[in-house]
């Protein structure tokens, strides 16, 4: 057994890739360790190609093992099954900066397995999954383009960290990460605490230096293992089809790849597409029809990227930096507690804010603990939004992925629990697409927000930027339409207020892109915020009063040592209380209770009880307590619920008492004045001194 092993000094904690050791009948297998967490990375490619394969399958598969960090699963069920949302989310992460990385024409099934087998609760291994991904590549038999690293970015006061722990991110403005090579970017994605472009470029730079050394350490271990790279044969375009095509059919194919609307513009390049593909298979009934349908499908790209790049005119008409026409409405559904529709164009978002109480929270398990989030977003795509005839199975990888960035595009203007104490729920329906659905959804789910009274610091607009890039022709578009994604060169979504950034996501199809490149998508990017705030602002410009149709929530704090009473034996006094008052009660660990009504008089009622239950007797207050039982001595007074004190016969009247029994009676209610709390913290009371007070 042959065993190689690359280990350095990065960034304060030692990073090493180790392959020979484990899994060795996988294609490629590495373990990447930084600290004490390790993740196992095995990647296993097809030898074959399926018939008729025209995309490249691949899949990347992350896992995290409760075992790794000494935990079992929490539920029912203690085996790992479908994978949770942290899992899919750096599936995601993982598979976008490796992609574009495999040569044109590989479409050999690839699948990449990466399973956290050790956690050490300090350093999240997701940024690592991108490190060990690549690392498997390079050491297999599968050709690959080059090394990719991935790094997290931090920043605490005013100082950029690589790979900052768990608890520094607690403590940072921005957690970002970024993945590349050694020609450029590749993948950036994060969220931040409204900083500015110039902030997020330097974040980046400082990121990209930390990338490049990951990718020098996988060169020396590339360079000991010196693994045989299979010479597959690969099935590229054809490009004398492709070529034929352009300059027989490329006017047609223009004229039907400028109609500006959607689906007239679907419906005509499939009929123009349909007639090519029958005369050029008459003319070559040898070729493959797949590949026919690819020629067309890459002279339409071809097509589209040149007019853009020599023209600057786009497949809707509009300029570079145009925005699509948008249109506003708020508080459209009476019975939701906010709702807004935001239309950009042909891409429309429907968000709806439900608010409620702690229970309502998301939970999740972590390696940790358990995480509660009293804010988060649900986003849903479904067939119809783009004329598909399909059943809908429930969210898949994209659409969570697109609800975690809208989701955390808006978590920076959230209020905190103590001065707004609801879970706050935002659904987003996809009514249309037609590109920077993910951004629509950010638009809307600010403006339901505000109509639904939450008191957000800042309204929240997104915009999706785009890249056409051939040799030194650059084109950056504002506002990309589905089409332009899907034949461009970048994907660049930025989120904000009007003070900053919140969150941002990249996706490059080509081999890195440059500085410039960037700090021009950002400008041009704020650009357009900025124009879809104006907009915003026109219809809903500051958060409404709280709406009438949420339920009314009281947060008030009691003494740790005081909760058991609250809850009483056996839940009898909370039990009570919930009946009384028609309310529901939560109670966490550090004395938060928190009282939630459909009616605002029920919930004050509530709220008044717990502060006297919990409250102490005080020296000098004055109390509207009952007699609760008499002795020879005086009678005990229940000055607050629960507490009792000595009335002594002599501070009952300044008259002469022969029996207490005389002149109080068990279950009378009467006034009382604390005179004092005596060294063992008992209250002694009087009426007689309120007599003297009201005869004076």
């Amino acid at each position: 057994m042959k065993i190689f092993n690359v280990s350095e000094d990065f960034y304060g904690e030692k990073l090493s890739i180790e392959t020979g050791k484990l899994a060795k009948q996988a294609d490629g297998a590495v373990t990447v360790r930084y600290g004490d967490t390790i993740i196992l990375s095995t990647v296993v490619s097809a030898k074959t190609v399926m018939e008729d394969q025209d995309f490249f399958p691949l899949t990347v598969d992350y896992r995290e093992r409760t075992t790794a960090a000494g935990k079992f699963k929490g539920g029912y069920l203690k085996r790992e099954n479908k994978p949770t949302q942290k899992e899919i989310l750096v599936s995601r992460l993982t598979d976008r900066p490796l992609r574009p990385l495999f040569d044109d024409g590989f479409l050999y099934d690839t699948i990449l397995n990466l399973i956290v087998i050790s956690a050490d609760k300090k350093n999240d291994p997701d940024a690592l999954a991108i490190l060990s991904a690549s690392a498997a590549l390079c050491v297999s038999n599968i050709p690959f383009h080059s090394p990719v690293g991935g790094v997290r970015v931090g920043r605490i006061k005013e100082k950029f960290i690589i790979n900052p722990t768990n608890d520094e991110r607690q403590k940072t403005d921005i957690d970002l990460i970024i993945a590349g090579n050694k020609n450029g970017i590749l993948m950036v994605e994060g969220h931040s605490n409204m900083i500015s472009e110039k902030d997020l470029l330097a974040a980046i730079d400082f990121g990209y230096a930390a990338v490049k050394k990951q990718v020098e350490i996988q060169e020396k271990l590339i360079a000991l293992v010196n693994p045989a790279k299979e010479n597959r044969p690969l099935f590229p375009l054809d490009k004398n089809l492709i070529q034929e095509i352009r300059e027989t059919y490329g006017k047609d194919l223009r004229e039907a790849l400028y109609i500006k609307e959607k689906q007239a513009r679907n419906k005509a390049i499939e009929e123009k597409a349909k007639c090519i593909q029958e005369k050029m298979q008459e003319k070559y009934p040898d070729k493959n029809p797949k590949s026919i349908v690819s020629a067309i499908n890459e002279s339409e790209r071809e097509i589209l990227r040149q007019t853009i790049l020599n023209e600057g005119v786009r497949a809707d008409g509009r300029g570079l930096k145009n925005i699509r026409d948008i249109w506003i409405e708020t508080g459209l559904l009476p019975r939701t507690h906010g709702s807004a529709i935001f239309t950009r164009g042909e891409t429309q978002a429907l968000a709806v804010v439900t608010l409620g109480g702690a229970k309502d929270a998301q939970r999740t398990e972590d390696f940790g603990s358990d995480v509660e989030e009293p804010f988060y977003l649900h986003y849903t795509f479904q067939g119809y939004s783009v004329g598909e005839c399909k059943p809908y199975r429930g969210p898949g990888r994209r659409e969570i992925g697109h609800g975690v960035l809208a989701e955390r595009a808006l978590k920076a203007v959230i209020p905190d629990k103590k001065s707004f104490a609801y879970t706050i729920r935002v659904t987003s329906d996809i009514l249309e697409s037609n590109g920077s659905s993910s951004m629509a959804t950010v638009c809307s789910g600010s403006l339901a927000l505000m109509d639904a009274g939450v008191p957000v610091s800042a309204a929240v607009s997104g915009i999706a930027m785009g890249l056409i890039k051939e040799g030194d022709k650059v084109a950056i578009l504002s506002d990309i339409l589905g089409l332009e994604d899907a034949l461009g060169d970048m994907d660049f979504k930025v989120a904000g207020t009007r003070d900053g950034i919140t969150a941002f996501q990249m996706d490059i199809k080509v081999e890195g892109i440059s500085h410039e490149i960037m700090q021009q998508a950002l400008n041009q990017a704020n650009q357009g915020r900025m124009h879809i705030l104006d907009i915003m602002d026109q219809n809903l410009s500051a958060p409404k009063e709280l709406s009438k149709n949420a339920p009314r929530i009281y947060n008030i704090s009691i003494p740790q040592d005081k909760i058991g009473l609250v809850i009483g034996p056996g839940g009898k006094n909370i039990r009570g209380l919930t009946e009384r008052y028609n309310v529901s009660i939560d109670i966490n660990d550090e004395g938060t209770v928190s009282i939630q009504s459909e009616e605002v008089s029920n919930a004050d009622a509530c709220r008044q009880e717990i502060e006297l239950m919990t409250s102490e007797i005080e020296a000098g207050k004055i109390y509207k307590g009952k007699v609760v039982s008499i002795t020879n001595f005086g009678a005990f007074i229940e000055c607050l619920p629960g507490k009792e004190a000595l009335l002594h016969i002599s501070r009952i009247s300044h008259k002469r008492i022969n029996k207490v029994s005389d002149v109080l009676s068990v279950g009378q209610t009467i006034e009382v004045k604390c005179i004092e709390i005596d060294e063992k913290g008992r209250a002694a009371l009087s009426r007689k001194e309120l007599e003297e007070e009201n005869q004076s």
